[in-house]
């Protein structure tokens, strides 16, 4: 019989770890927390020091239960959540819910390998409160903020919205990029590239110079004339090398992976939003089945903001490297990157788990999707092992008349770390330039001028909204990806073309609580409140001041808000638009899925539809016009006259499509 219950969180991680511990231990999961504050009240006593009230989740009473059960007979209890502060949170619950009495230990594993488990039972411990501490102060503030604000914007905007610490903040980070997107002008502006080669080579063998300057001034052409009149200029110039300079450049390899790098590179090399790579990265975290019935973890610990890795890493990459490339590949000294303030000491980078399984490998093991993960991860982490690159960069200005060209190229000396993992611009290559010698006069082929517009900051995609959030301090790793989810669940932000967008409603919302909650959508208070939250886990802060100071400055702006916030659900907009069903003019209303026309007979009429995006449907005939819809898939347009018409179509015509960026205009009304 087992003498000991190991709990951990979910029935992969159960599955893999009872393999390697073998029938002393009983391993049960308990599929996260068992227990959080209730629903539909805060939960919290603000007269007894921010109380919380916890109570046992519905769908997790069955599994209390069996826990119960499965303790009794049993000498301890080891718990083996996650190695964070919410894996410290739901062992410590499950302490207080079934470990009355009876041998407690916590276990921390950063990689789930039979020595890295079995290490770990050797040296469990105790319940770090610290933790703890950390994790209910954020999860009593997020409660205070979410049940508090939202309530105020269902009386003031629409039924079923939310308001969060963080999430909140995250939106106006994405509104505020609208905003100048909105605001910019684009100017146009024009390159003149100069094609040339060396006197007598083929035309394969030219290359391609940009006009820089003209006598020591930047060339600035603003409109096609300029460009026009200046090409004959330069057709009848002499192409004169005036200037060769190489500079070697040494390129240092990235370091391994981050939670939020590795969202941000999964984005930009296979198009994985964050939710989809963290969904994979806990697949390969957790045991993966090798074909001997012995599931084994791929990578260590997912969620992590440190860039450190344990030596014996770095001792086995370093021989794989030799092995593999040659000794000149592998540093004499092992690589250490910079870690960043406040991360986790005793986490590790995100890297392969030992021993070393290479992914061709495991691909026969691995879903497409666990594979294209596990490479890049296991690339990225060699990268991070080997040596730097040497570059020579070349750069020539050629003369013609008063006017410079610049040409560059760039020749590899020495591969290192690029001979596995090559970044996007790298992998479009740089050309490599001829010989050159001073006074050297040139062929000239062709001079060809091209048009060009400056453009506004693009919108953020879930990699470079990452970026943002870590930069700016807001969140940490395990909630960048319930960030992005939870401000697209709740039709605040849309992805469209792999972008985020705010919606209609993102926008109104936004602008309520910056005028009314300064300090809480400002990015920088958010970010101290996160490391005053940190500092509690460091004993560097006192929770219960941390959440006093919160408090009193939020209720004050909280009832404030109550007499003096805009009621934009009481607002009424009328349109020109008529009620099919009773003939009443329409007025535009909020619900949490945006503006929408309802009849002005309303609840006596029942009338309501989209707001038209002001496109016309394509179908000949028709007469009707597009409309944004939602479904579980994401956003969709279809036309008004449905169900007489049925076209449906993902975007909008590209010629068009800005007319519905973001404020749709109804005929007769003034836009919300």
């Amino acid at each position: 019989m087992a003498k000991g219950l190991v709990i951990v969180e979910s029935p992969a991680k159960s599955h893999t770890i009872g393999k390697i511990l073998g029938d002393d231990y009983e391993v049960m999961a308990s599929l996260g927390h068992l227990v959080d504050l209730p629903i539909g009240k805060v939960g919290i006593d603000f007269e007894n020091n921010f109380e919380p009230t916890y109570v046992v989740i519905k769908d997790r009473k069955k599994i209390l239960l069996q826990l119960k059960k499965a303790a009794k007979d049993k000498e301890a209890i080891y718990l083996a959540a996650d190695p964070d502060r919410e894996g410290e949170a739901i062992s410590w619950h499950i302490s207080k819910q079934i470990g009355v009495g009876k041998k407690i230990y916590r276990v921390r594993f950063y990689e789930i390998t039979k020595e890295a488990v079995l290490d770990a039972f050797k040296n469990a411990d105790e319940i770090n409160m610290n933790l703890v501490n950390s994790q209910q102060a954020r999860r009593i503030l997020d409660r205070i903020v979410g049940y508090k604000l939202s309530p105020l914007l269902w009386k003031k905007v629409g039924r079923g919205l939310s308001a969060g610490r963080v999430q909140s903040v995250a939106v106006k980070i994405v509104v505020d990029r609208e905003k100048e997107i909105q605001a910019f002008k684009a100017q146009e502006y024009w390159d003149i590239e100069a094609e040339l080669s060396k006197k007598g080579a083929k035309q394969e063998e030219s290359f391609i110079a940009k006009l820089d300057k003209k006598d020591l001034k930047k060339v600035e052409i603003k409109n096609k004339k300029e460009a026009d009149d200046l090409v004959e200029i330069l057709k009848k110039q002499t192409y004169v090398v005036k200037d060769i300079k190489e500079t070697k450049k040494h390129r240092k390899p990235p370091a391994p992976f981050t939670t939020s790098k590795l969202q941000q590179e999964a984005f930009n090399k296979l198009r994985y939003p964050v939710h989809r790579t963290m969904k994979i990265a806990q697949e390969l975290y957790e045991g993966v089945e090798l074909g001997k019935g012995n599931p084994i973890g791929l990578i260590t610990y997912m969620r992590t903001d440190s860039t450190k890795v344990a030596s014996v890493a770095q001792q086995d990459a370093k021989k794989y490297i030799i092995d593999k490339f040659g000794k000149e590949y592998a540093p004499k000294i092992f690589n250490v990157y910079k870690v960043k303030k406040n991360a986790q000491e005793a986490h590790e980078a995100i890297r392969p788990a030992l021993p070393l399984h290479e992914p061709e490998g495991v691909r026969n093991f691995l879903s497409e999707d666990q594979f294209k993960l596990y490479k890049l991860i296991w690339d990225r982490f060699l990268a991070s092992q080997m040596k730097e690159a040497s570059l020579l960069v070349v750069t020539v200005d050629i003369k013609a008349g008063a006017y410079t060209f610049r040409a560059s190229g760039t020749t590899v000396l020495f591969d290192g770390f690029l001979k596995i993992y090559i970044e996007e611009d790298e992998e479009n290559g740089k050309k490599v330039l001829p010989k050159f010698s001073i006074d050297e006069v040139l062929d000239l082929l062709k001079l060809d001028p091209s048009q060009h517009f400056t453009k506004p900051p693009p919108r953020f995609s879930d990699a470079s909204l990452v970026k943002v959030l870590e930069e700016e301090g807001i969140g940490r790793p395990s909630t960048y990806a319930p960030i992005i989810y939870t401000i697209i669940s709740r039709h605040y932000v849309v992805r469209e073309k792999g972008y985020l967008r705010p919606t209609d409603l993102g926008m109104i919302v936004t602008e309520l609580l910056v005028k009314h909650f300064s300090d809480i959508m400002d990015p920088k208070f958010t970010a101290k409140m996160e490391e005053e939250l940190d500092d509690i886990e460091e004993r560097k802060q006192d929770k219960l001041k941390v959440l006093n100071d919160f408090y009193g400055p939020f209720s004050k702006a909280l009832e404030k808000a109550a007499d003096n916030m805009r009621d934009v659900k009481h607002e009424i907009v009328e349109t020109n638009e008529v009620c099919e069903l009773c003939g009443k003019k329409m007025v535009i209303k909020w619900s949490r899925r945006g503006r929408f026309l309802s009849c002005s007979g309303y609840p006596e009429c029942k009338g309501a539809k989209s707001i038209s995006t002001g496109i016309k449907c394509p179908v000949p005939n028709c007469g009707g016009e597009l409309v944004e819809r939602r479904s579980k898939r994401g956003i969709f347009y279809g036309c008004t006259k449905y169900p007489k018409c049925t076209h449906i179509t993902n975007k909008l015509p590209e010629q068009e499509s800005n007319n519905s960026e973001t404020n749709n205009s109804v005929p007769g009304s003034n836009n919300v």
